[in-house]
């Protein structure tokens, strides 16, 4: 396969951004969540902000920071080292607005709750999407391709595999697969959640395939990623095991 070593340097400065970019958030976010826990704790000088008895959440200023820095970026391109500064701007606005994306998804301040949860999960998926994007995983990228047509029609078909695994809940499969054409194409043949859209679409109630989700996913089953989500979330807590009734002795 012939490369345009012309595109090389391109693709070099594009990695060092997206690095810039990626680290940016991770600081922000792991700085974000030690602020955070000392404020619950009362440990520390960090208190909550407010504006008149209103408290402002970080991911205020996180929309600010994305709104300025893309209004920079569109409006004058940049070049070193500002679009390196954007980008780290850009970072540090992102992980403070998805570590608070269960705010504007629920819209009730559910930070600390179960619901809260799926703030991390969002900036875990970010964090796996900067991962592929610094190896150079983009599935738009067709300097090396052999024609247009082919390339959209490979990612259009790709695109419909990860969307068909994010809706059988297989959210970290699906957001890999649009980068990784196997991987989405795994995570659509597999098994659906019972919780997951698909399944409330798919697999009628009393179903083999409803059968097979709920005893391949049974309710309060805990994974791998849940345990990765505990480092930075409340751990939910656990049910209560019922004591089995004592046996009625005839009288």
């Amino acid at each position: 396969m012939d490369i345009d070593l012309e595109i090389l340097p391109d693709l070099t400065g594009r990695r060092a951004v997206v690095a810039w970019m990626v680290l940016a958030f991770l600081v922000t976010f792991l700085v974000t969540r030690l602020v955070t826990r000392a404020i619950r704790t009362g440990r520390g000088p960090f208190r909550d902000a407010s504006i008149g008895g209103v408290h402002v959440h970080h991911e205020v200023y996180g929309i600010f920071l994305l709104l300025g820095t893309g209004t920079l970026e569109f409006t004058y391109r940049p070049g070193t080292p500002w679009l390196q500064v954007l980008a780290v701007l850009f970072g540090a606005g992102a992980a403070l607005t998805l570590d608070e994306f269960a705010l504007w998804l629920h819209l009730e301040d559910v930070y600390w709750s179960r619901q809260g949860r799926s703030s991390i999960d969002a900036v875990l998926v970010a964090l796996v999407v900067g991962g592929l994007l610094l190896v150079g995983a983009n599935p738009f990228d067709a300097y090396d391709a052999g024609g247009e047509t082919i390339v959209w029609t490979t990612v259009g078909v790709n695109l419909v595999f990860a969307l068909a695994a994010i809706l059988k809940g297989r959210v970290v499969l699906g957001v890999v697969g649009v980068f990784v054409p196997l991987v989405a194409l795994v995570g659509a043949v597999r098994l659906a959640r019972p919780s997951s859209p698909w399944a409330h679409r798919w697999y009628r109630p009393g179903s083999r395939r409803r059968a097979r989700a709920e005893a391949r996913f049974p309710a309060g089953r805990r994974t791998r990623w849940d345990a990765l989500v505990d480092l930075f979330a409340e751990v939910p807590p656990q049910p209560a095991p019922t004591a089995a009734a004592p046996p009625v002795r005839p009288g």
